[in-house]
């Protein structure tokens, strides 16, 4: 089931994925029909645009700040905040800072 980690080690998810500079970088944990499981690293002022998920997604901030807009309404979440965005309700995440965050979405 997961894959691109490490079994049987303590990890510290924010180190699994890097920085890369004006890019928005992911590193996918899971992904099957009923799950996905996926690390980002945001650049500042890197963004994903406006979308809809096929699930319920939920963001947890790993290290920085990011936006998070869903349907119209802006959450700024820092280091440790979860966020839960409804399936199929536009949403859209933005690098207030450099950001990681953890992207578990349920299908």
């Amino acid at each position: 089931m997961y894959k691109n980690i490490e079994k049987q080690t303590k990890l510290q998810l924010k180190n699994l994925v890097d920085y890369q500079e004006h890019q928005v970088v992911s590193k996918t944990l899971v992904q099957n029909d009923t799950v996905s499981m996926t690390l980002f690293a945001f650049d500042k002022d890197e963004e994903i645009s406006t979308h809809a998920s096929g699930g319920d997604a939920m963001v947890t901030v790993l290290e920085g700040t990011g936006r998070f807009t869903v349907d119209g309404q802006a959450f700024l979440l820092s280091e440790g905040e979860t966020l839960i965005m409804p399936k199929e309700i536009p949403h859209a995440v933005y690098g207030q800072e450099r950001f990681k965050m953890q992207l578990i979405v349920s299908f």
